[in-house]
């Protein structure tokens, strides 16, 4: 019986805890044109995974996966929406995608890697991941630079090619997650 409890003592006990994302998650897209800057938005992402805990604290991720239709994301602008859409060829491929493959850090301070589907294309990832606790539930917060074309997307023009989409773009995630019990 000893035995059995300093075992017990001497080895934290780590959970796996399914957690889903939380409404109010925020994903963006921000880029330029020759005409003037331009922003989307969306907060109807879906997504889950299987969080390590020791004593309610994140201690890992073994896996998490994130998703959005991409026509959820506005502008404010529906001629900016529909080139967009054009340019992501959202009929063939609805959505965008993110699969985490390893997040290494500490404290707050993290590095994701991972999967990123845009477009149909799929390319590996990695970028800074600021990680906060409040209560059972955790936020990610971060963003990560790429180009249009890295996705194989040609960047989009307007008014008879006079308005030319710049190839850069920064995608920004606020994203919290709850157990989901």
């Amino acid at each position: 019986m000893m035995v059995f409890v300093l075992v017990t003592v001497s080895f934290p006990l780590l959970a796996q805890v399914k957690y889903v994302i939380s409404p109010g998650s925020e994903l963006k897209v921000d880029g330029g044109s020759s005409l003037h800057d331009w922003h989307m938005a969306s907060s109807d992402a879906t997504g889950q995974g299987q969080f390590i805990l020791d004593a309610g604290k994140l201690k890992g991720i073994q896996s998490l996966q994130v998703e959005l239709v991409a026509e959820t994301l506005k502008s404010g602008t529906k001629g900016l929406d529909s080139n967009a859409y054009k340019a992501l060829g959202t009929g063939k491929n609805p959505k965008i995608k993110f699969v985490l493959k390893d997040l290494t850090g500490a404290g707050s301070d993290f590095t994701a890697k991972g999967d990123l589907t845009i477009a149909g294309v799929t390319k590996p990832v990695s970028f800074p991941v600021k990680v906060t606790q409040n209560g059972n539930k955790f936020s990610f917060k971060g963003s990560y630079d790429t180009k249009l074309t890295h996705f194989s997307i040609d960047p989009p023009t307007a008014l008879l090619g006079t308005v030319k989409t710049r190839d850069e773009i920064t995608i920004t995630f606020n994203t919290s997650f709850q157990p989901s019990n």
